[in-house]
């Protein structure tokens, strides 16, 4: 079976606009998905799951990394995520914080699988179809680990939405300072990753809900809408600009073989000279 490969990493580069965008999808994705939910179970399944599938099809289909069809995919992965979090809380009764730890323990055990097959898990290698869908089916999981974990404080624990922002944007700086140390770049990366789903969700939660819930009640539909149009206003100057495109060349490229040859035969050349 043949195995295509891309010319360059199919994922953004991470600078400052990719984690505010990312923040924008984690909120309209919890709150889209309660507002559908509310008024047509038949609407949240045909967008939530429908919408899902084509746009991660339309992702993986591709060549190449577009800023609108890659973030499209992201949003669409934030409302399906939103449903698989909350699906066995409200069909089986299981606490948040127990659908947490399972999240957890997914995640792990998926990044070690994609650590031992492709010898690394970083964003920056997503050069082939088979690292591509790691790569999705690790945010998939951040998605859900991070709503668990935001329904966690805010219900489980009774912090409320003003506690749970407090406490995930103050862990959310700790990938950041750890990586100054000198820690992980690629496990701070997915660290931040997946703490930017209980922020953004709180955030967008606590705008959202009505004050006797302890939000500021301005409703779901309503910090939908202006998400939706931030996201859209946002992913539009990267599309323009194209400030995140990826390196002309991936981080991991592997050496041809004439590259391979040329330095077996210096090797070569270097040992009969030392002999």
């Amino acid at each position: 079976m043949t195995t295509r490969r891309f010319p360059h990493p199919k994922v953004p580069e991470v600078f400052a606009l990719f984690w505010v965008v990312k923040l924008l999808t984690t909120g309209i994705g919890e709150t889209a998905a309660d507002f559908m939910g509310t008024k047509s179970l038949v609407t949240a399944g045909l967008v939530g799951v429908g919408g899902f599938f084509l746009a991660l099809w339309l992702q993986l289909r591709a060549d190449s990394y577009h800023p609108v069809r890659y973030w499209m995919t992201v949003l669409m992965v934030a409302v399906f995520g939103t449903m698989i979090a909350d699906g066995p809380h409200v069909a089986l009764g299981t606490p948040y914080w127990f659908d947490s730890l399972l999240y957890a323990g997914g995640l792990v055990a998926l990044l070690t699988w994609w650590r031992s097959s492709e010898g690394t898990f970083s964003v920056h290698s997503i050069t082939t179809p088979r690292r591509e869908r790691f790569y999705w089916g690790t945010v998939l999981m951040t998605f859900g680990l991070g709503t668990a974990l935001g329904d966690t404080t805010a219900a489980n624990l009774h912090l409320g939405f003003a506690w749970s922002i407090a406490i995930f944007g103050g862990l959310i700086v700790l990938p950041l300072v750890a990586w100054t140390r000198g820690a992980d770049a690629v496990i701070c990366f997915w660290l931040s990753y997946a703490l930017t789903r209980p922020l953004g969700a709180s955030i967008a939660d606590g705008m959202a809900v009505r004050p006797q819930h302890g939000g500021l009640g301005w409703g779901t539909g309503p910090v939908t809408a202006v998400g939706l149009v931030l996201f859209a206003l946002l992913v539009g100057y990267i599309a323009i600009t194209r400030a995140d495109s990826p390196a002309d060349v991936p981080a991991d490229e592997e050496p041809s073989a004439g590259h391979a040859e040329h330095e077996a035969a210096a090797v070569r050349e270097l040992d009969l000279a030392t002999d």
